[in-house]
């Protein structure tokens, strides 16, 4: 599959149009309409559905427009990094999810960009499926899974800092009154959780045999629209403490679960590359 032809259809993707596809890539639209057809044909697939006006794609093409992005990254980040040999220089690609905790690691980052200016820091945000899916691939150079997982295939490092699970909550839910969570107070209550927590077996564990009787009403990925669903009191958010505005105006409160549950981070890596240095911080 040529790379050139993946450029043509992300921007004919993107801008779904043809003809300003044709007028951005400097190719007539012809030409341009051909190589797509040609493409659909050694695919056997049809990725487009065609307009008058506008084009769309259809669901093979949204697969193909996914992974077309990430060979083209992959390309160019190659490409780049060979050709930068005489300095150190390229893109650092880390995949993560959300965690106060990972500040201390930001914090170096910042460092090693401040002392070699022409390194630039690509991240994406994930669970930890998605994250070690990228590793594997060669997107990623780096991840940080949260929780506790088999990471026999990766090198390790855990980095210092843990994550605090809690409830975010309206500030008048009766709960809020209490300073601590306990698995009997979240009986029957609204519950919107994180994709992954279901299959946590620490957060099973925590509930004490109460697992079953908890309401989960559905799932996030994005913390601030589960927080902006919270603020109408529809429901109770479990997450990580520090990820959610919980000043006066908010009209949000987090409060911990207890017995206390916490997560740790765990920074890996391809076992084919070595420790870099500017991860060995304390």
């Amino acid at each position: 599959m040529d790379v050139r032809v993946l450029r043509y259809f992300v921007t004919i993707a993107q801008e779904q149009n043809i003809s300003q596809a044709a007028r951005i890539l400097h190719v007539s639209q012809p030409a341009l309409s051909r190589q797509i057809a040609d493409l659909e044909t050694r695919l056997g697939t049809t990725l487009f559905i065609r307009g008058k006006r506008q084009i769309q794609l259809t669901q093979d093409g949204y697969y193909l427009l996914e992974r077309a992005q990430e060979i083209i990254n992959l390309v160019d980040k190659t490409t780049y990094n060979l050709q930068k040999q005489d300095s150190i220089s390229g893109t650092i690609d880390i995949g993560a999810g959300e965690s106060i905790a990972l500040q201390g690691l930001m914090t170096t980052v910042s460092n090693l960009m401040h002392k070699y200016p022409e390194i630039h820091i690509n991240f994406t945000s994930g669970d930890s499926i998605n994250i070690q899916s990228e590793l594997d691939s060669g997107i990623l150079e780096f991840g940080i899974i949260m929780g506790h997982h088999k990471l026999n295939n990766y090198n390790t490092l855990q980095l210092p800092d843990k994550n605090r699970w809690g409830v975010i909550m309206r500030e008048d839910e009766q709960l809020a009154l209490k300073q601590v969570i306990h698995p009997r107070d979240l009986i029957g209550r609204p519950l919107l959780v994180s994709r992954q927590i279901k299959q946590h077996q620490d957060f099973k564990d925590w509930s004490q045999g109460l697992f079953d009787q908890f309401n989960f009403i559905g799932a996030y990925n994005l913390i601030f629209n589960a927080s902006l669903l919270a603020k109408t009191g529809s429901c109770l958010v479990l997450t990580y403490d520090g990820l959610v505005d919980t000043s006066i105006d908010s009209r949000l409160t987090f409060r911990p679960l207890s017995p206390e549950l916490n997560d740790p981070n765990t920074l890996i890596w391809s076992k084919k590359e070595a420790c870099p240095k500017w991860i060995n911080y304390s």
